[in-house]
């Protein structure tokens, strides 16, 4: 479950202003630099899905569908708690993101309530599919209105579904996590997605949703990875020019290695994530220094001229 849950909004001239927020802990308050560089890469560089690893902590944002509304600069963000599983934090933003432009207002208690409200969807979600038993209690909860509202054929049918198929749903997302561990991503995706299917028999839509939704994004997985061996490439040849001494090159450093960062953030690379901002806190500082020599290069070339 996230630490925190953030929407807010990029206006062309004033840059992020914060529309709602519920922390779990008071001090996790978002920073306005992090808001400050979400902005810059969502509006400047059209990123929709942004991740940034600071100071140990991991922040998530991404653009919300909001045309609806009529506004089309929303913005979700979330602090991750330690360890949390990035990809399904992704995937249960689309539940979020759709509780929010449902009960959208102008009113920033109740928008703060409805983010405590998902922050709590979120937890109440992940409780249920770690335990059958939740699931089963929350069918017979259902079956029960449904005997009193007189729909006795589609109790009947529910029932013999809960007594099978939680403990069904519970082996489907164990066996699928297990085969995301092993890099095994295809047939993780396959597992995820029969898991969602079997969810959606016991009308549980919101892990469906959720289920399926990791499923498409895992589905992405080989996809980032031939990428970030692309990624790599560049940066060899890069390093190659390097090597001849064109110092300005630094620059071009900063760019792919900012796209590995957010692929290995995906995929859960911490390790490497930690290496990759070492080298582009490094590159950053080599390319300021590169430009002061060519522009001192400059000076000292027009004064030898005038010799």
């Amino acid at each position: 479950m996230p630490r925190a849950i953030i929407l807010y909004e990029i206006d062309p001239s004033f840059g992020p202003n914060i529309i709602a927020e519920y922390y779990l802990k008071q001090e996790d308050k978002i920073s306005p630099s992090i808001l400050k560089e979400f902005s810059e890469k969502h509006d400047k560089k059209q990123i929709l899905d942004i991740t940034i690893h600071k100071e140990n902590n991991r922040y998530f944002s991404k653009k919300i569908n909001s045309e609806s509304l009529e506004r089309k600069n929303l913005y979700l963000s979330f602090i991750l708690q330690e360890g949390e599983d990035l990809i399904s934090l992704k995937s249960i933003f689309t539940n979020v993101e759709q509780r929010i432009i449902n009960n959208f207002s102008n009113d920033k208690d109740q928008m703060n309530n409805i983010l405590k409200d998902a922050i709590n969807s979120i937890l109440s979600l992940m409780e249920k599919l770690k335990e059958p038993k939740i699931i089963e209690e929350t069918i017979n909860e259902r079956t029960k209105k449904m005997l009193d509202d007189g729909k006795l054929s589609e109790a009947r049918e529910l029932i013999d579904l809960g007594e099978k198929i939680p403990e069904k749903l519970a082996a489907e997302v164990k066996s699928a996590d297990d085969l995301l561990n092993q890099e095994l991503y295809r047939k993780a995706k396959k597992g995820f997605l029969k898991a969602a299917e079997l969810a959606e028999l016991i009308q549980e839509l919101e892990i469906a949703s959720f289920l399926e939704n990791k499923g498409e994004q895992i589905g992405f997985f080989p996809d980032l990875i031939k990428e970030k061996v692309n990624l790599n490439k560049e940066l060899d040849r890069i390093i190659t020019n390097l090597e001849i001494n064109q110092l300005e090159i630094y620059d071009n450093f900063i760019e792919p290695i900012e796209r590995l960062m957010e692929i290995s953030l995906t995929l859960e690379e911490h390790e490497l994530v930690s290496n990759l901002i070492k080298l582009k806190n490094y590159t950053e500082r080599a390319s300021r220094i590169a430009k002061e020599l060519h522009e001192l290069d400059e000076k000292i070339r027009e004064l030898l001229k005038k010799m």
